[in-house]
């Protein structure tokens, strides 16, 4: 063995590479340029492969890349020797050299076809592309689901919250009503029996003034009472068709000294308005209530708006608290200081007030809401602080099946009743 590995790198008896290329200057440099390029070349791609594959751990077939960059190395190093055997015969270590070169090479090939398959199995950029695009498709079709679901929750907790406010109202107009008939009957005995006392007592200024005082509580108990009972939805009422329109601009001139000179009305009345069904006197006095309110969160300078416009079933039917019928809608909006959301919620609800007290019973926008549910209609605060308030009243259209053709009304003026000729305290 030890011979013929003498024989084999034995170089005494060849000759080098430039003998055959006679030493001729241009050709020897040629080749030295040519194989030192090509070379160095071949020894920078085994250096950017190995770079890659480590960088990328994730990259599928990494094993192969470091058997390309083994291949390459060993050519580079053929190329190399090719330099060395112009002027150095050292063709045994060439010759190993190549046989490594060869090894490799029939191993890299002999793993690469196998491979293949598999690598030509591997997405191309287009299919990643449109992976890509379906995915975000799903994902927005996900965030819209979920954005959705959101929203159904949000409504489902509106609607469950508008159901819990309304199942209280019903309950506190339960109570307010038994209690109000009840206190009702009581306070027909008590005035009943001043008025006999005022007829029966001898005639004294200190006992005349006792009973008037005595009559005056009773009859200021007896218009609490009238209020529990609008709430409570048990005051009795007299619907007739009426031109909201007409009945509004009747009552400007009351409002407008309701208002003194804290705001200035503003009517704005649509046109082809529909007749509603109402109490006159009632829905009078509930304009008028909600005026001298909003006087009271306005500063000087303000505006009071009265609007008015018709709600048809189909816009109805998408607006909670609402049947699918149609409705007149009458705004009162005032520039006042607003009220924040608890407060709107809360406003509806008897004794409920923010004034101080002994400025109010904290009946009257309760008296505004029982009025008009048992008008089979509907009532709503939006407000903020800050911006003002808006008051809506839905009334039911006039329906000709169920009563009489409308009839013009008299002005406010020449009605009877005490909400034409006075005005109403509100709280």
């Amino acid at each position: 063995m030890l011979d013929f590995l003498g024989t084999f790198f034995d170089r005494s008896t060849l000759a080098p590479h430039g003998i055959c290329l006679l030493w001729r200057p241009e050709l020897i440099w040629t080749h030295v340029v040519s194989d030192l390029v090509i070379g160095l070349a071949y020894f920078s791609i085994p250096v950017a492969l190995g770079v890659f594959v480590t960088q990328r751990r994730d990259i599928a077939f990494g094993w192969m890349f470091w058997a390309f960059a083994l291949f390459i190395l060993a050519c580079g190093t053929t190329h190399f020797f090719a330099i060395w055997t112009l002027w150095v015969p050292d063709y045994g270590a060439e010759a190993l050299v190549k046989a490594a070169t060869a090894v490799v090479s029939v191993g890299t090939a002999a793993a690469l076809w196998p491979l293949l398959p598999k690598a030509l199995a591997l997405p191309s950029p287009e299919t990643l592309r449109q992976a890509n695009a379906d995915l975000r498709a799903r994902i927005a079709e996900r965030d819209a689901a979920l954005a959705a679901l959101r929203q159904a929750n949000a409504e489902r907790d509106r609607a469950e919250e508008m159901l819990r406010q309304t199942q209280k109202m019903e309950a506190i107009g339960e109570l307010t009503g038994g209690v109000a008939h009840d206190f009702n009957n009581l306070l027909g005995i008590v005035i009943a029996n001043l008025d006999r006392i005022a007829q029966v007592v001898p005639r004294d200024a200190k006992a005349d003034h006792a009973i008037a005082d005595a009559m005056t509580g009773a009859e200021r108990a007896a218009n609490l009472v009238q209020k529990m009972l609008a709430f409570a939805r048990r005051q009795p009422l007299h619907p007739t068709v009426i031109d909201a329109n007409r009945l509004i601009g009747d009552l400007s001139e009351l409002v407008r000294g309701a208002l003194h000179a804290i705001a200035q009305p503003r009517l704005e009345l649509a046109e082809g308005l529909w007749a509603v069904n109402a109490d006159t006197n009632q829905l009078e006095s509930v304009l008028l209530n909600l005026a001298v309110n909003a006087r009271d969160a306005m500063q000087p300078g303000g505006v009071l708006t009265i609007r008015t416009r018709n709600l048809p079933a189909a816009t109805a039917a998408a607006h909670a608290g609402l049947q699918p019928r149609d409705y007149v809608c009458i705004e009162v909006v005032d520039t006042g200081s607003g009220m924040s959301r608890e407060v709107a919620e809360r406003a509806f609800e008897p004794f409920f007030t923010t004034k101080a007290v002994g400025q109010g019973t904290g009946l009257g926008l309760s008296q505004v809401f029982g009025f008009v549910k048992q008008s089979d209609g509907h009532a709503e605060i939006e407000s903020r602080i800050g911006s003002g308030t808006v008051v809506r009243l839905y009334l039911p259209r006039h329906d000709p099946s169920r009563l009489p053709e409308p009839r013009l009304l008299p002005a406010a003026s020449e009605r009877s009743g005490p909400s034409a000729f006075s005005m109403p305290k509100f709280a």
